[in-house]
């Protein structure tokens, strides 16, 4: 009980200690240089079912090439009372990662270190995005959100060619759980012209249950050292989510201390590398992210049928994922 309240309260660190099987865990860490010329997506992780191991994806937001490398589950290691993981002989925690990867399809050396992060905060009846969810042990998979943005500092070497990052803007996020759900749309973005560490990250997936499903979502809006949260869980709404094309445009509104707020999104897809997920038995879920994609967003206040304005703007760089959609999850209530 000890280690499951400790676990909650704690979403970085590593959940997986004593886990039933089916199991995963993974951590994203969102890379673009100052130039913006270099996007990628370093994702490690372990997979406990029927092929247990760790794994550490790259994903070349600029290239769209995506490598899956694979480690015994003996070179995995994780500290348990902080956030800190070990694959073979890379590392990474909440303030650095390091890469050592030699392998015939690809050859990284990274050393960075990250500055200024701003978790979603975290309380005892709301740990972290999920809120109250987090303390449902029976959920498909549970998400968290390590830095709505941060400052990068240091270098990456690919395949003999040295990238410099220091000045570039990063984020990072992490999913764990049994499976992923069937079907989703995740988006990204701390790249919004004239308003640096304003951040979006927006989800929203069909959820098992008990013996039924539902549509849940969540959203969080980092703007001007304030957290704008739109969630199932605070009892939001999706007025319109509409996907057409490579266009996502999503509506939602909102209550909190009185006020009600309304968020559009607007979002083009940018040209996708193809990362695996994991489903209960493999990671051979085939999950098709752009790291190119763009998100305009409009935050504003009703206030006695008055629209005012609190945020506009285009965030490019856009993280984005559009998985399996299903007419439930463009329809459901």
């Amino acid at each position: 009980m000890k280690r499951f309240v400790t676990s909650v309260l704690n979403p970085a660190w590593y959940h997986g200690f004593g886990a039933k099987r089916p199991f995963f865990e993974g951590w994203y860490y969102k890379l673009i240089d100052a130039t913006t010329q270099h996007k990628y997506a370093i994702i490690p992780g372990v997979f406990l079912s029927e092929d247990p191991h760790a794994f550490i994806q790259v994903l070349n937001g600029t290239t769209k090439e995506a490598f899956y490398h694979r480690f015994p589950l003996t070179q995995f290691w994780a500290a348990d009372d902080r956030f800190e993981v070990h694959i073979g002989a890379c590392r990474f925690t909440q303030q650095a990662l390091s890469l050592l990867i030699n392998q015939p399809e690809q050859k990284i050396e990274a050393d960075m270190h990250f500055g200024g992060g701003q978790p979603w905060p975290v309380t005892l009846t709301s740990p972290g995005i999920m809120g109250w969810y987090a303390w449902v042990p029976t959920m498909e998979c549970y998400h968290g959100v390590l830095s709505f943005d941060h400052a990068i500092y240091g270098t990456m070497r690919v395949n003999g060619d040295l990238l410099d990052f220091h000045g570039g803007r990063g984020y990072i996020e992490k999913d764990w759980g049994q499976s992923f759900p069937s079907a989703w749309i995740w988006l990204q973005s701390n790249h919004f012209e004239h308003s640096p560490r304003t951040s979006l990250t927006a989800s929203i997936a069909m959820i098992p249950w008990q013996f039924t499903r539902f549509r849940g979502f969540i959203v969080g809006l980092w703007h001007r050292g304030r957290l704008y949260r739109f969630a199932t869980y605070t009892g939001a709404k999706t007025e319109t989510l509409a996907v057409a094309g490579e266009q996502i445009h999503w509506v939602l509104t909102g209550k909190r201390a009185g006020a009600v707020h309304r968020l559009e999104i607007i979002a083009s897809r940018g040209e996708a590398g193809i990362l695996a997920g994991p489903s209960t038995v493999d990671m051979g879920k085939r999950v098709a992210e752009s790291l190119t994609a763009t998100a305009t967003v409009r935050l504003s206040r009703l206030n006695g049928g008055k629209d005012e304005p609190i945020f506009v703007g285009n965030g490019r760089f856009a993280g984005l994922e559009v998985h399996n959609i299903e007419a439930e999850l463009l329809t459901a209530k």
